[in-house]
């Protein structure tokens, strides 16, 4: 279910944990950036739920929005249930595609203490910190009646055998 703001309605339960992603079936959009900030972004998302809409997909998660930011140009990316369109904004995402997932409550602004906290504990599990996508789950006008700013926070890792060996010898020293 998605809200009338177009924000999601309810999102998966993955606070502090690992998710393979890889297979699932995606329809993604590029979106102009300007020094990582997203221009037009309310005009994409809408772009991209018509035309969601106009391919007769459904959604995992209608509303859930993964934003990859870049210098010039960024991603939104949304989960869909099937890959049955010939589309090419519908395509599926590699194997593997690890994240770990962080909700965060408060917006952007407030947002580095907890990229960094789950950035140390990635380290500590022995995995190589990349991509980092963010997840709006509540906009200007629904955070007051759904308890404040909501963010999700995605950060893909690798794992890395330097970072296993070194905490192994951490350990047994």
């Amino acid at each position: 279910m998605m809200l009338d703001c177009g924000c999601p309605g309810e999102y998966p339960d993955w606070h502090n944990q690992d998710i393979n992603l890889g297979g699932f079936s995606t329809h993604t959009l590029g979106i102009p950036m300007l020094f990582n900030m997203p221009l037009a972004y309310a005009a994409y998302l809408k772009r991209q739920q018509l035309s969601i809409q106009r391919l007769e997909l459904p959604e995992r998660w209608p509303g859930l929005v993964l934003t990859k930011a870049g210098f010039f140009r960024g991603k939104i990316i949304r989960l869909l249930e099937t890959n049955s369109s010939l589309s090419s904004d519908v395509s599926s995402l590699e194997h593997p595609f690890h994240i770990r997932a962080w909700l965060h409550e408060g917006n952007l602004s407030t947002a580095r203490d907890a990229i960094r906290q789950m950035q140390m504990s990635l380290f500590d599990s022995g995995r190589l910190p990349g991509t980092l996508y963010l997840s709006y789950l509540t906009c200007p006008y629904c955070s007051e009646q759904r308890g404040g700013d909501k963010l999700f926070l995605l950060r893909r890792w690798k794992k890395s055998k330097k970072l296993e060996q070194r905490l192994a010898k951490k350990q047994s020293d």
